[in-house]
């Protein structure tokens, strides 16, 4: 009579057991690469946001005009720019697929939500050295922010260029550079430090008595 034969079930338990180890790896393979491939595209969306936001913060700030937009209520000074950490606002035509065109007041602003730092920008139109009132609410270009901030600098009574400023109170002129800083969750953002093209037509030197803030 022949003997029959078959898997002990020490052999089943032993199949059992590498078949479990290999699938587990299999899936934790597959689980690390979503987990890369999640990673990436979260990567290449922020880079994309933050290019976005640099081209159009270079672009506007970089053609603010010097045009007047309004006189200060205490001393009749011109206002071609004014700004602080937390905004800034400034002439700049308007181009045509943002809207009508011509010269509009921009006014960048940084303001709390429950997520964290917005930054948004409104325009005007500027008729008459006075902003046309508008309806519309601002327009978000960046949200989610941790930490944000605007400073600004000119030459120094030495004709040196001065150290970065958190306001800049001489509405009269321009400052020769801008500099926004930005950080999300993931980290800082790249230094945007921009120059605007017509400063130097509406020079002004920074003045002792009234900067603060410099570093």
């Amino acid at each position: 009579m022949r003997r029959q034969t078959g898997f002990t079930l020490m052999e089943v338990l032993l199949a059992t057991t590498l078949l479990a180890a290999a699938l587990a790896l299999a899936f934790g393979i597959l689980r690390a690469a979503a987990a890369t491939t999640t990673r990436g595209e979260q990567m290449a969306q922020r880079n994309e946001r933050m290019r976005a936001v640099s081209m159009f913060l270079r672009q506007r700030i970089g053609s603010a005009l010097g045009i007047v937009y309004g006189f200060d209520k205490d001393t009749g000074a011109s206002q071609r720019f004014s700004g602080d950490a937390r905004s800034m606002q400034f002439v700049a035509d308007l181009p045509d697929y943002l809207g009508r065109g011509g010269p509009h007041l921009h006014t960048l602003r940084l303001h709390e939500d429950g997520a964290g730092m917005v930054l948004e920008v409104d325009f005007q139109l500027v008729q008459a050295a006075k902003p046309v009132p508008v309806t519309r609410p601002p327009e978000p270009l960046a949200d989610g922010l941790v930490a944000a901030e605007f400073a600004y600098r000119t030459l120094d009574e030495k004709g040196a260029l001065g150290p970065w400023e958190s306001t800049w109170p001489q509405t009269e002129g321009l400052p020769l550079q801008v500099r926004v800083r930005l950080r999300d969750a993931r980290g800082p953002w790249p230094d945007m430090v921009v120059a605007p093209k017509v400063a130097g037509n509406y020079f002004v030197m920074r003045s002792p008595t009234t900067a603060k803030g410099g570093e």
